[in-house]
């Protein structure tokens, strides 16, 4: 059983303490969030929360501990000289009167790639970050680890089969394998996360724009991973995608060759057999369970990192054939044989791309209907709409959900439907606003069989039962 112990300045492992410890989460519906409080949770710890709006499956998980919070919204009165910590999720505001309560009182306030970082100075950690696959690449990771029996702490963006949460800190594990993502650490903390962790190992899988809200320009977010690179320690390794020309120039201008071990990886050789890729990879073949050209970079990505942590080849390649992918990363949520629906968490516009390009490759002699949710307040940006340039292209049925509420509580404008067809360059785009629309949509998009239905958000669709919509 793992305890904190608190000092003045920082909170530390104590493994023989007694008491527990209390912590409060602002903004505890986050994907993250709530997979830490369940975990500080499990421990034993006293652990409360709050926020504005929860979405599934957090509301459920947090629920089953009874860990949910009884109200919406925020209550200063919750925070309290006895806690021992508040942990501050990116989602609430510089005003947040809960966040103010805990200045005025004293109380530690963390951000939690902060938080992850101080019970972890003593483990060797591994950072994936990157404006694509980072989910998919340390769940990768994590799987391989798991299957060879080797100890290490977490923290992934995404359930993973075989894995009660997506955050496990321990005291005698070695290594910890983080997703590192680009977004502000917190409303007091403008660093991205990735920067937070203290990267010894760091992937960098591609870069394209994102976070408009807050990288107003390309410049401005490629900036962030210039900064990571800059960040490694001597000794310091770099993994790196050697395709992506923004990331190959900035590891030409910011690495240094005489102080870091830099490991480029590209897309593997594959051929497709009864509608499986066939990996190759360092001589060795396998199928896998994941699609997509992508995915099989994300292979080789996870694979730098795992002969860094001394696997061997065969028993990577063992391995990484039974990973079935994280949960909504191109999750295959129904098959027949002669249907299929895939939930993806493509949000962005290069996501977008690399998704509808898998599925292309191997359903392209099938019914394939696309359904891409705007749901991040990039992709609802108006100026940034124009970087979905093309991306639905390659599908014939393809619908763009932007729900109302979405937009009200984001503060943008209504999105016309011309608006959207200028910026996809699309003439055949289809355009919901509601889910009564999005639902009758996709219903007269189905065949007698064969239908391959793509769902692409990192939203939640209204919360529909898409595989329900989809086969009905």
């Amino acid at each position: 059983m793992l305890h904190f112990h608190n000092t003045k300045k920082h909170l530390f492992l104590d493994h023989n303490a007694i008491a527990h410890m209390r912590f409060h989460f602002i903004a505890i519906g986050g994907s993250v969030m709530h997979n830490l409080a369940l975990a500080l949770h499990q421990m034993g710890h006293q652990v409360s929360g709050s926020d504005d709006e929860i979405y599934e499956p957090a509301k459920s998980r947090l629920s089953a501990k009874g860990i949910l919070p009884s109200y919406s919204g925020w209550n200063p009165d919750a925070i309290t000289p006895e806690l021992d910590a508040v942990i501050l999720g990116m989602h609430a505001k510089l005003d947040n009167p809960e966040l103010k309560r805990a200045e005025t009182l004293g109380v530690k306030v963390y951000s939690f790639p902060d938080f992850i970082y101080q019970q972890s100075q003593n483990k060797q950690r591994v950072v994936v970050a990157g404006s694509h696959g980072k989910t998919t690449i340390t769940s990768m990771i994590l799987h391989v680890l798991k299957h060879c029996g080797r100890k290490f702490d977490y923290l992934v963006g995404a359930q993973i089969e075989g894995f009660d949460t997506m955050v496990q800190i321990t005291d005698d594990a070695p290594v910890l394998i983080v997703e590192g993502d680009e977004y502000l650490t917190s409303p007091t903390d403008r660093r991205p996360k990735f920067m937070a962790y203290h990267a010894h190992i760091a992937v960098i899988s591609g870069i394209a724009w994102d976070h408009m809200n807050v990288f107003p320009t390309e410049a401005d977010y490629n900036r962030q991973f210039e900064l990571l690179v800059q960040s490694l320690p001597k000794a310091g390794v770099l993994i790196y995608q050697e395709e992506d020309k923004t990331l190959r120039q900035i590891v030409k201008r910011h690495a240094r060759d005489e102080e870091h071990y830099l490991h480029p990886y590209s897309t593997p050789d594959f051929k497709i057999v009864d509608n499986q890729f066939e990996l190759r990879l360092k001589g060795k073949k396998s199928l896998v369970s994941v699609i997509g050209r992508h995915n099989l970079a994300n292979i080789a990505a996870a694979w730098e990192v795992c002969r860094e942590l001394a696997v061997d080849i065969d028993d990577f390649m063992r391995h990484i054939a039974t990973f079935k992918g994280a949960a909504k990363r191109l999750e295959k949520i129904y098959d027949d044989g002669k249907n299929v629906v895939f939930r993806d968490f493509a949000h962005a516009p290069s996501k977008v791309k690399a998704t509808v390009e898998a599925v292309k490759e191997l359903y392209g002699k099938q019914n394939v209907v696309a359904v891409l949710e705007l749901h991040t307040f990039s992709s609802l940006n108006k100026a940034f709409l124009h970087q979905y340039h093309r991306s639905l292209r390659p599908i014939k049925n393809k619908l763009v959900f932007v729900n109302q509420h979405t937009l009200d509580t984001k503060g943008y404008p209504a999105i016309s439907k011309q608006e959207l067809i200028q910026a996809f360059d699309d003439p055949s785009l289809e355009y919901a606003t509601t889910a009564e629309q999005l639902q009758a949509w996709v219903k007269a998009q189905r065949q007698t069989s064969g239908n391959v239905f793509l769902f692409m958000s990192s939203g939640p669709f209204a919360d529909l039962d898409l595989k329900n919509l989809a086969i009905g």
